[in-house]
Parts: structure tokens; C-alpha cells; sequence
């Protein structure tokens, strides 16, 4: 960090490193001004160095906030971060290509040496209007780079400089430059009282270990994931997948469908037998009671048999047809 001198002193630095490095390609004397370009060219071999404009750094604007606390007591002193814009000129004997000549050896400088080395700046710092600058002792180093301009631009910076004529000239951006505060902060209260705690793994309010908690808790396994069903760790199959309901049914209520069913058949069938049973009988009886029906000659040749041995038949192995006989008997009883 630097103090409010830090912006002079660059523009003093970079005038002694542009002269000391001349050599060279220019072995004659060259005079350095600081400050706008004359309105009088020089004859004699002349660079100016003009800083024609400050302006904030866009990156580092208000790193430093915030300064001061919610009381107004400051916590660190704030810090402005700037970038300096340098028009360097070069006069001379146009008939020797002075002015040429001299801006070449002004790039190659700043390309060569674009870091304000530390040595430059403390031969800065020995003018006596520089006394009291601590640019030599900043962390930061300036750094110097081409600024590139068109027409447009060129003829809006000159056209600021009154009653100036133009003359060969290149830009170049200084940064960073840090301007510190002058009060002095206040110091932060210093640590009242240290408190640590020494817990094992597994008790009360003690950390998990990174291993998982139930190594280090004997095994308990309280502390580790529960698997989920179906998966290998907890040992239970999974669950069969829903069977595809058939067609005419609905998914959703699959217990109305069965309670339907068994109650249609057990309706429709008593239905349906009740019906066709009368309707049978009577066209089975017709057809036993006929003479020549196999049922009429079963049962007159046990009749037969009966007479010959002297015996009651046990039972007959057909009703008899007959209308007016109320048993299998009967027919028997009317003959004896």
C-alpha cells in the first residue's frame, strides 16, 4: 500500500526509467518534462511524459469493503485502487527522424521492462517533493501496458489540450496503484477464554467417523443406512411385480370384480336348472313308461323271476312309470 504521493511518484519513476534506457539506439542528450506537451516544439531532443487522466480499478473496486463496523469504530484502513493513463511525446529534428527515434525506444523500454522495477522507484524517491512516499515498500508492482487509440479518440485527447499542436505520440495504462487511509483502525478484542472437548466416537454428541458409524460403535449398526427391500444387503426378496389385470376389468378395485362374479353364477344357475328340470321329467317318464322300452322289460322280467322263486324282490331297479303308482312296489301288489 501507498500513501497519496503514489500517483506523482509513478509518473517520476517512469521518466527515469524511459531516460536510463535510451542506449543505444539514441546516444545524445535527451531532456524529460513533466506535464502536458508544450505549445512551442522543441528543436532539441524532448520527451514528455503527461499523466492525462485517474481512474478507478474496475477488478479491485471495493475489495476492501466493508471498512468500518456497525458501531463506526474501523476495522481496516480503506485502500483505493487506481489506474494511471500516460500520454508520452517526443519532439525533435523532423529532419533526422528525432521524434521517430525516440518513441521507438520509449516502446521497446515499456515492453522490455513493463514492471516498475524497486531500484527506479527509490532513484524516484530521492527528488525532495517525494520524501515522504512509501511506493518502494508497496506489495504490489505497477505494471505498465499499451493503451491502443483510434482517430477519433486521438484527436478528442488532443483537442483538450488548448492551443497545442500534435506530435508523435503513444498511451500507456499504469496499474495497479493502491492509496491507503491515514487513521489507524481499531484492534480486535483478543481471544477471552479457549474452550475444547474431548468426546470417543459413539458417545452422546461426539462426530461420526468417516468408516460409518457402526464400526465404531461395537456393531450396533444404529448409526449406518437401513438397506431397502429387495436389495442385496437386506437379505428379503423383492416384492413379484403387479400382474396385468385382464381385459374388461379395472385395476383400481379388483375385489368388486370378484365379489361380482360368484354372484352372477350362484344367481344365473339355481335359474337355469330349476327350469330345465320340470321340463325333463315328464318326457323321461313318457318315454320308460312305453311297452317296448328297455326300463319295461327290465322290470317285468324281475317280476318274473320273483314268481318262480317265491321271493319279494329287495328293490326294484326302476319305478314303475304307471300313473297311480306311488312306489317301486306297487304294480306288484296289484297283481297277487
Amino acid at each position: 500500500m501507498s500513501n497519496a504521493l503514489a500517483i506523482a511518484h509513478v509518473t517520476q519513476a517512469l521518466s527515469v526509467l524511459i531516460a536510463s534506457n535510451l542506449l543505444p539506439e539514441f546516444d545524445e542528450a535527451v531532456k524529460m518534462e513533466l506535464g502536458k506537451p508544450p505549445t512551442e516544439p522543441p528543436s532539441e531532443p524532448t520527451i514528455s511524459v503527461f499523466c492525462y487522466q485517474v481512474t478507478p480499478n474496475v477488478s479491485q473496486r471495493g475489495n476492501d469493503l466493508p471498512t468500518r463496523a456497525t458501531d463506526g469504530t474501523l476495522r481496516k484502513r480503506p485502500v483505493a485502487a487506481l489506474d494511471l493513463h500516460y500520454l508520452i511525446s517526443a519532439y525533435g529534428e523532423e529532419s533526422e527522424l528525432v521524434g521517430q527515434r525516440l518513441i521507438g525506444g520509449v516502446v521497446r523500454t515499456l515492453h522490455e521492462i513493463p514492471i516498475l522495477p524497486k531500484d527506479v522507484i527509490e532513484q524516484a524517491g530521492e527528488k525532495p517533493y517525494l520524501a515522504g512516499s512509501d511506493l518502494a515498500e508497496a506489495a504490489q508492482r505497477v505494471r505498465f501496458t499499451p493503451t491502443v487509440m483510434d482517430i477519433d479518440e486521438t484527436s478528442k485527447l488532443w483537442g483538450m489540450l488548448h492551443q497545442t499542436p500534435y506530435a508523435l505520440s503513444v498511451v500507456y495504462q499504469a496499474a495497479l496503484v493502491f492509496i491507503e487511509g491515514r487513521e489507524t483502525p481499531v484492534p480486535a478484542k483478543p481471544v477471552e477464554r479457549y474452550t475444547a472437548r474431548v468426546l470417543p466416537f459413539g458417545a452422546p454428541g461426539a462426530p461420526v467417523p468417516p468408516g460409518g458409524g457402526a464400526e465404531a460403535s461395537g456393531g450396533s449398526g444404529n448409526d449406518g443406512p437401513v438397506p431397502e427391500a429387495g436389495s442385496a444387503e437386506s437379505g428379503t426378496p423383492a416384492e413379484e411385480p403387479a400382474r396385468k389385470a385382464p381385459e374388461g376389468t379395472s385395476e383400481k378395485a379388483p375385489g368388486k370384480a370378484v365379489a361380482k362374479a360368484p354372484a352372477k353364477a350362484s344367481a344365473k344357475a339355481p335359474a337355469k336348472s330349476a327350469a330345465k328340470a320340470p321340463a325333463k321329467a315328464p318326457a323321461r317318464a313318457r318315454k320308460d313308461a312305453q311297452p317296448g322300452s328297455k326300463t319295461a322289460q327290465t322290470a317285468k322280467s324281475a317280476r318274473g323271476t320273483a314268481r318262480s322263486t317265491g321271493a319279494a324282490p329287495s328293490s326294484d331297479p326302476s319305478p314303475d312309470p304307471s300313473p297311480g303308482s306311488s312306489s317301486a312296489g306297487g304294480p306288484e301288489g296289484a297283481e297277487n
